[in-house]
């Protein structure tokens, strides 16, 4: 090779000497090899075709021209269509027109050699054409045709970038990448195991894992110190948007750490992330406490990016005689809290504010009581909706609300729980109407830890105490002396323990949590007394663990990002099922593979199972 060539692409193959989004004005004249599928094409007579050849990278124009293509040549390039799968070798020359959409635009290849490697069948959708794309159900059925659009193949690039950032950064500071076993022990705390049969143990089940929450603490009982690991985890339960029956997990565990050495750790990597991906800086993450956040918020993952926060007006409220309010009070723990809407009056139509009365049914709420502030003739004054019943106390009302003329007020009324989550979700919906998530001025990122969450959960279903994390999260150091004095029966005592855990929380999602662990034998033996389970079941379930503990674990803390979450907010899709390269239904399924599917008789009988299934 000349010592003049230039150097060869990491990228170079038999096929192509540049990938399809490497040529500028620079490579003009050069003579190069490009292969990629035909994203587009424009036939423009007296022997001129144009394609746009596509691969990962980008696109390039390529032409076939009759005063500098040979005829069989030209004659090929006529005959291309759409996905046709291409390699050609030509000339970068600089157009005459440049398109500025294109980082290519500049010039185009004049093709005097081309092989059609692969014809295509008429596909059932176009990657060009994001306009008129099927149903999701067509595009996950053809998802090899899906993941060809430019706009998957960027939310595809991402999440590569996350999990070599992820390497990157945790591989700096220390930690180890170490994996923990797929097919483990069925320990059920929490959403249903996914069961595997041994066929070498009949009878006998492994699980797939939940989280690899056991092992990474065994990890640290081993003195590995700091752990690292992108990890699948499987949960058997329902499906929406943001939820996968198998997803991906970047999963951390640190040794004599702190809650506050773990969190500062983890900012940094989610500060790493976003200035590297998208070139945001993220500031300092303020805390929130969980109390502090339904106070608010009406919800453990606050969205930041806005205001509508709650207000409680009970006290204003119990001076009324109207019957909603006065009803929700009575109730043990009723509170009635507001929502103010600023500019409210103008935007929430009685149609738009009546669906919000059906929307918080969905959450247990009676309705959505409405008023709306108006210019009165001693100033300020409520007007429509329930504004008649509240007229004594309205003044209070609006100077407690910081109300305005103009805005809205929204309330919710009943019992703490439900109250605070009904018009926790609504505060989500009124921003989207209100269109506070747009324009310049909006706030694109708000990111906060959610800190003191209570230890444990009372579930009346069930009559018994669930961790609000899991069974391993430690207590508060403040709290291990009450903790440890704790009787199950004493359910406000036991309800008001604070955990060492914390949650990571991006514009109203969570992207991590994670706590300190238990690391001490007879800390671990008091929670499972109080979630009620026995020493005999906390044995066979927990065995390995209980035995670690025994010998010498070191104080230890993690957490779990959500991978799947963090790669759709930074490409911007509310769908995880985009940023999966083969995901699920929501109803499990994988419509391309065709799965859940039956199995043979044979197979089940060399498991020893029988199915019982008569669907």
């Amino acid at each position: 090779m000349p010592a003049t060539a230039p150097p060869r692409s990491p990228l170079a193959t038999a096929f192509r000497t540049h990938t399809c989004g490497d040529l500028r004005e620079t490579h003009a004249g050069e003579r190069i090899r490009l292969a990629g599928w035909v994203h587009a094409y424009r036939h423009h007579g007296g022997g001129l075709v144009f394609v746009d050849l596509r691969d990962r990278s980008g696109l390039t124009q390529i032409t076939f021209d009759k005063d500098d293509s040979p005829a069989d040549v030209l004659e090929t390039g006529s005959k291309l269509r759409q996905e046709d799968v291409v390699a050609i070798e030509g000339v970068v020359r600089i157009k005459d027109k440049p398109n500025p959409k294109l980082p290519t635009g500049a010039i185009e290849v004049v093709v005097d050699s081309v092989e059609v490697l692969a014809k295509t069948a008429p596909p059932p959708l176009l990657p060009s054409d994001e306009d008129t794309l099927p149903s999701e159900e067509g595009r996950l059925t053809h998802r090899y045709l899906d993941l060809r659009r430019p706009k998957m193949q960027h939310m595809l690039n991402i999440r590569h970038q996350v999990g070599a950032i992820a390497r990157s950064y945790f591989h700096q500071i220390g930690f180890l990448e170490v994996e923990t076993p797929i097919l483990c022990k069925s320990t059920p705390e929490g959403a249903r195991d996914f069961l595997v049969p041994s066929r070498m143990n009949p009878g006998q089940w492994y699980a797939l894992p939940q989280s690899p929450q056991l092992f990474k603490q065994i990890l640290m009982v081993s003195g590995c110190d700091r752990y690292f690991q992108i990890t699948k985890c499987f949960r058997d339960e329902d499906l929406r948007a943001d939820r996968q029956p198998e997803f991906t997990q970047i999963d951390l565990e640190m040794s004599f750490v702190t809650s506050e050495d773990v969190m500062r750790t983890m900012e940094g990597f989610a500060r790493t992330l976003w200035q590297d991906v998208l070139g945001v800086e993220v500031p300092e993450m303020q805390r929130i406490t969980y109390h502090d956040a339904l106070n608010r918020f009406g919800i453990d993952r606050p969205d930041l990016r806005y205001g509508l926060e709650l207000v409680d007006v009970s006290d204003i409220a119990r001076r009324t005689d109207f019957k909603v309010f006065t009803g929700a009070l009575e109730k043990p723990r009723g509170v009635v809290k507001a929502i103010r809407v600023p500019g409210g009056a103008a935007e929430l139509t009685r149609k738009i504010t009546d669906k919000y009365s059906e929307f918080v049914k969905t959450f247990g709420a009676g309705g959505i009581p409405v008023t709306k502030v108006i210019d009165g003739p001693d100033g300020p004054a409520l007007e429509g909706g329930v504004a008649k019943f509240l007229a004594p106390v309205a003044s209070d009302l609006i100077a407690h609300m910081d109300a305005k003329t103009g805005d809205t007020i929204l309330f919710g009324a009943d019992t703490y729980a439900t109250c605070t989550r009904a018009l926790g979700e609504l505060r989500q919906k009124v921003a989207v109407d209100m269109k506070l998530l747009d324009g310049p001025d909006a706030i694109k990122w708000a990111f906060c830890w959610v800190v003191d969450f209570p230890m444990f959960q009372w579930d009346e279903e069930t009559q018994r105490f669930f961790a609000m994390h899991h069974p391993f999260t430690a207590p508060s150091p403040e709290d291990v002396g009450r903790f440890m004095a704790a009787d199950a029966r004493e359910h406000e005592t036991v309800e008001s323990i604070v955990s060492a855990g914390y949650d990571m929380v991006v514009n109203g999602s969570e992207i991590g949590g994670g706590s300190i662990r238990i690391h001490q034998q007879e800390v671990q033996k008091k929670v499972f007394q109080l979630l009620g389970i026995s020493d005999e079941e906390a044995q066979a379930k927990f065995s390995f663990l209980l035995e670690a503990l025994r010998f010498g674990a070191p104080p230890h803390g993690g957490i779990a990002f959500g991978l799947d979450r963090l790669v759709m907010h930074l490409a911007g899709t509310d769908n995880i099922r985009d940023v999966i390269a083969f995901p699920k239904t929501q109803t499990g399924a994988d419509l391309m593979c065709d799965c859940p599917s039956p199995v043979d008789s044979v197979q089940l009988d060399e498991l020893q199972i029988k199915s019982t299934f008569t669907g």
